[in-house]
């Protein structure tokens, strides 16, 4: 039996490892979605306009994406561990709703990603050049499947519908259409999505950027360069509308997680607006903020696109049910300043573009480099915005955070908890070691070997 006290002290510890597998997790997932969808463009562009260049960053990228998809697996593995360990009455209240949206993501990813990642690898003198590509396609469309099914989970946590409540209190799925299409899963899937390819693109700007530095003449150097900052200039905008749908679908659904972001305690006076708060130190026992700097009525532009609109504030809602608020107000921030240099950073490079120096302005270059992990750190915020903001539920308004952890004692956690970052630290510390031994140096040309018939050019 375990006692109250140790009860609390094992839900945190339980919510401090779970965030950090998913931290180490997510961030390796998404980067080898948005590699993959790289990798295929740049063997349809090989197969297109028949340049070995594209060829060159295609294998030089595919090492990454090899790494990253092992990296991934063990960390995949550590995680599903600790969640069966450590939220077994999350699986037993919901276990027939999430657990078989989270089998087909496996099935996916081991049967159809895995399958034919070995053909991308091993395969393009044996199979051709032409059903190369096709596994080369059928890895991203893999990556893709991937994502569905875990948003789809993860959503329907968020917004669940389709189902029903029996007499033990478990989930029972009615109609797997509505589960699957809950309503904030179409959101959350493009805005996810999106972010995977900005932070892998990020990266690859950043890691292109390096090697300009030191060879400003390597075409694949250049290419490479060029594409993810391309990437990012389409994208950017893109993000920041599917954003601004996102949030106000967040607002119907989940309107305390906005007030939260927003650090609104108290709803303002009538026709005053809600304010833009730029920065602020929320207190949750005093339930106001200190050292608030904010800008008036902005806020109510793009809450309710109407200045003088208003929306609930914390204080409408009960305190037992109230987000850790500081926590998602910073996330948000941190995720929003991020997004806006990363735009500033497309913003750039289409002037450059436009003026002929892109390849010849060291300082985005520098800049690049500065910025190569802000696609992911805007992701990770993003995340926390997400599942801190859902707290103290894990299923929303349905199932708490407290009542989804394991009996287990605080102490097992904690040596759990150790136990999993000390081979975090041996896997993740080994793989970048590698990872950044392979970004170092820039794409060779002819590696594995030209084909017949293929050009040097770019």
């Amino acid at each position: 039996m375990v006692e109250y006290g140790d009860a609390a002290a094992a839900l945190l510890a339980a919510r401090a490892q779970f965030a950090i597998t998913i931290s180490f997790h997510i961030v390796l997932a998404a980067f080898s979605i948005g590699l993959a969808q790289g990798l295929m463009v740049l063997e349809a562009l090989w197969l297109w306009r028949k340049r070995q260049v594209y060829m060159d960053v295609y294998h030089f990228w595919l090492k990454v994406f090899a790494l990253t998809v092992a990296v991934g697996t063990a960390s995949g593995l550590i995680m599903e561990y600790q969640f069966g360990l450590n939220w077994s009455r999350l699986s037993a209240q919901a276990g027939g709703i999430i657990g078989p949206l989270m089998f087909y993501e496996v099935m996916v990813a081991f049967f159809l990603e895995a399958g034919f990642l070995g053909i991308m690898l091993f395969g393009l003198k044996k199979v051709g050049p032409r059903l190369h590509f096709l596994a080369t396609c059928a890895v991203a469309f893999g990556a893709l499947v991937s994502a569905f099914w875990i948003l789809s989970a993860n959503s329907w946590m968020h917004t669940p519908a389709g189902y029903s409540i029996d007499a033990n209190g478990r989930f029972i799925a009615e109609d797997w259409w509505a589960i699957v299409f809950n309503p904030s899963f179409p959101y959350r899937l493009t805005h996810m999505i999106i972010a995977a390819l900005m932070g892998s693109a990020t990266m690859v700007a950043g890691t292109g950027a390096w090697q300009l530095l030191r060879e400003p003449g390597n075409p694949r150097a250049r290419l490479q360069y060029s594409m993810a900052l391309w990437t990012i200039a389409v994208l950017a905008p893109l993000q920041i509308v599917v954003g601004d749908l996102h949030g106000q679908h967040t607002l119907e659904v989940q309107p305390i997680k906005i007030a939260a972001i927003e650090g609104s305690w108290h709803r303002p006076a009538e026709g005053a607006g809600e304010p833009l708060r730029l920065f602020a130190l929320p207190d949750m026992s005093e339930q106001r903020n200190h050292f608030e700097v904010a800008i008036a009525r902005i806020g109510s532009l793009y809450l309710t696109h109407d200045l003088s609109g208003t929306i609930r504030a914390l204080d409408e809602f009960d305190p037992a049910d109230l987000p850790p608020v500081p926590i998602v107000f910073f996330a948000f921030r941190v995720m929003v300043g991020l997004g806006l240099l990363m735009a500033a950073q497309g913003v750039a490079s289409l002037v450059l573009r436009w003026r002929g120096r892109l390849v010849q302005a060291r300082w985005l270059q520098h800049a690049s480099v500065i910025l190569a992990p802000a696609g992911f750190l805007a992701m990770l915020s993003g995340w926390v915005v997400t599942e801190v903001g859902r707290q103290p539920f894990t299923i929303q308004g349905l199932l708490r955070t407290a009542d989804s952890v394991s009996p287990v004692s605080a102490h097992n956690v904690v040596w759990a908890t150790v136990a999993i970052l000390m081979f975090y630290t041996l896997v993740f510390g080994v793989g970048l070691w590698l990872l950044l031994r392979l970004l170092r140096q820039p794409p060779r040309a002819g590696e594995p070997g030209p084909q017949p018939g293929l050009s040097e050019d770019n």
